[in-house]
């Protein structure tokens, strides 16, 4: 498998708390030589040891500040400052304001603040935000979640994209962002404020014309293969389920991604 391929891997997708064999989310993106962890929601730190390390990572990028989405990080600080990795952190780290102190805050076990920048070089996110990091470009858009959330587009230079919706409710700015991309994961857990319900992350593959449907964060109400009927009724193309350990392959030239569940081996 060629490091310039982009590609990507669920490390876990389960909500709100991790689940037997199905962690919280978090997705290890790959390409352009590159390897970033997106959400580091509970247990995905010991899923994403199936295929590179801590020091292996390029960047780590968060959606938002709930803990099924960022709580990994935390352990990961430790990982990153005591475990003799190289190269040496820090490790750049995209999240939404201030989240280099919500971690302080919470690492700190004294009158200091903890020293989460020798872990993370951090980067805050905001509407529009782009930067590139080897052979990938990330874009982020702000969402609707109730708090500070974003979205992620992320394209090789192929022209291959995929994009994840974090969570949000149906809103203008992920449709945009998500425009005519191959792969399209949209979390699909519960029609309300801030969420997707799977019809309406079918409505909103279907409006951006993403040319295949990924979901993922399924309700706990919700079989994962109920949600993707559902999803199904409004989106014409293929929709499948983001199960655990499973890998999509994502390139230009095939419309349709291959999807294939993958080994604890290194993908390198």
């Amino acid at each position: 498998m060629s490091d310039d391929s982009l590609r990507i891997s669920v490390l876990g997708s389960a909500t709100p708390f991790a689940r037997p064999g199905n962690a919280c989310s978090g997705y290890l993106v790959e390409g352009g030589g590159v390897r970033i962890w997106v959400d580091a929601g509970s247990g995905t730190l010991a899923e994403l040891q199936r295929y590179a390390g801590l020091g292996d990572l390029d960047a780590v990028w968060i959606s938002h500040l709930h803990a099924d989405h960022s709580a990994d990080l935390l352990t990961a600080y430790y990982g990153l400052l005591h475990a003799g990795l190289a190269p040496r952190p820090p490790v750049p780290l995209f999240g939404p304001v201030g989240i280099a102190d919500r971690l302080a805050a919470f690492l700190t076990n004294g009158p200091g603040r903890s020293p989460v920048e020798k872990a993370f070089a951090v980067e805050e996110l905001y509407d529009g935000h782009v930067v590139r990091i080897g052979g990938l470009t990330l874009r982020s858009r702000a969402v609707e979640h109730g708090l500070p959330a974003f979205a992620l587009r992320v394209e090789d230079e192929g022209g291959g994209s995929l994009v994840y919706s974090g969570d949000c409710e149906p809103c203008p700015a992920l449709v945009e962002l998500a425009r005519d991309c191959d792969l399209f994961l949209c979390e699909a857990d519960g029609e309300g404020p801030g969420h997707h319900s799977a019809e309406q992350a079918g409505h909103s593959a279907a409006r951006a014309g993403a040319r295949r449907l990924v979901l993922t964060h399924v309700g706990p109400g919700t079989r994962p293969a109920e949600a993707v009927a559902r999803a199904a009724a409004a989106y014409p193309g293929e929709v499948v389920h983001a199960d655990p350990r499973t890998r999509f392959e994502v390139t230009r030239r095939s419309r349709t991604p291959a999807r294939t569940t993958t080994s604890p081996a290194s993908s390198r």
